[in-house]
């Protein structure tokens, strides 16, 4: 199974993903998505204040199936973090390059999730060139990773 992301990006920055399995979205065009999202009611959550320092958030997300992590992107806390510092400026510039959305939500994803203790896996060999790699989380805690030694066993 292989799993690829396809993005809708309205001008003002709003923007949703959307699982692409086995290629299944290969053949809906951009402007077909973004006019099947269109019809989703954004408006059902409000606006959540920063769980740090209460100011508006930028960007509230789930993290990735079954972490449990919720992200907060919030330009007074993650300024210092190089991923979240570079999408907050995108958010900041109106004349943001809608297709840097995918680049910067992954890379600000990955650090965030660092934050929280869970890693992601470099591609495995193998993988064909410019195949996107799918995200393998582990969770934190006592978890052996795959290119470390084996944990000892009483």
């Amino acid at each position: 199974m292989a799993l690829t992301w396809r993005y809708v990006v309205q001008p003002d920055g709003d923007f949703c993903r959307i699982a692409n399995i086995d290629g299944s979205l290969d053949d809906i065009s951009d402007e077909e998505l973004a006019r099947l999202w269109s019809g989703v009611a954004n408006d059902e959550q409000p606006n959540r204040p920063c769980s740090r320092c209460g100011t508006t958030l930028l960007l509230q997300w789930n993290g990735p199936l079954v972490t449990g992590v919720w992200m907060e992107l919030c330009a007074t806390c993650d300024a210092h973090r190089p991923a979240a510092r570079a999408f907050i400026d995108w958010y900041a510039d109106p004349d943001r390059d809608l297709t840097a959305v995918p680049g910067l939500f992954e890379a600000w994803e990955t650090e965030t999730m660092n934050a929280h203790g869970w890693w992601s896996r470099t591609p495995q060999p193998g993988t064909e060139p410019g195949a996107s790699a799918h995200l393998t989380l582990v969770p934190p805690g006592p978890v052996a990773r795959a290119d470390a030694e084996p944990p000892e066993t009483d």
